[in-house]
């Protein structure tokens, strides 16, 4: 009997790690509600409150770019929680007629400067997550970039707005470079 109930919670334990790898919702309803149901989720997990700032009228975006929009949102969320110290982030997403942006920051500790540089430079030391970010940012045609300093970290996804579908540019013009 032991062995049928800990089979059963290694099935459940699948299905939920699933679920959050790539929500039903992501393909149902989008990024949108896949985003607020997951920083629900993660904030409820982890203790750490998030701030989730999405254009009110965000209509969906192609399959390929919610998809990655989604994994930088999950691995940036991810990389706050194990390795920032922030006590809070705040997630960000941006269209206009050039770009699409979404911004992930924290107020944690920071990457050290020279691991920083590293990174920026030849792209080693940014582990399995940071680096499947950028490949996924890269086949869009867009740049992942990484903001770091003693008071926090921003990670940015930027993706032409080429990549998307006729008429998902819904927000007035802004401009990327903030």
């Amino acid at each position: 009997m032991e062995c049928v109930d800990l089979l059963d919670r290694c099935i459940g334990e699948t299905r939920t790690l699933s679920h959050l790898l790539h929500p039903p919702l992501l393909d149902e309803a989008g990024f949108s509600s896949a985003a607020n149901w997951f920083v629900t989720g993660f904030s409820q997990r982890s203790g750490i409150p998030v701030s989730l700032q999405l254009p009110p009228d965000l209509q969906r975006l192609s399959s390929t770019t919610e998809i990655a929009l989604f994994r930088v949102l999950q691995e940036s969320l991810t990389n706050v929680h194990r390795h920032s110290q922030s006590s809070s982030a705040e997630i960000r997403l941006e269209l206009d007629a050039e770009w699409v942006k979404l911004r992930i920051k924290d107020y944690g500790r920071g990457i050290e400067p020279q691991l920083l540089t590293k990174m920026r430079r030849d792209g080693t030391h940014t582990g399995v997550g940071l680096a499947g970010m950028r490949e996924r940012i890269r086949e869009l045609g867009g740049r992942l970039e990484i903001h770091s300093s003693q008071s926090g970290t921003t990670i940015e996804a930027l993706i032409p707005a080429a990549a998307l579908p006729d008429g998902a540019i819904v927000s007035k013009p802004s401009s990327v470079a903030d």
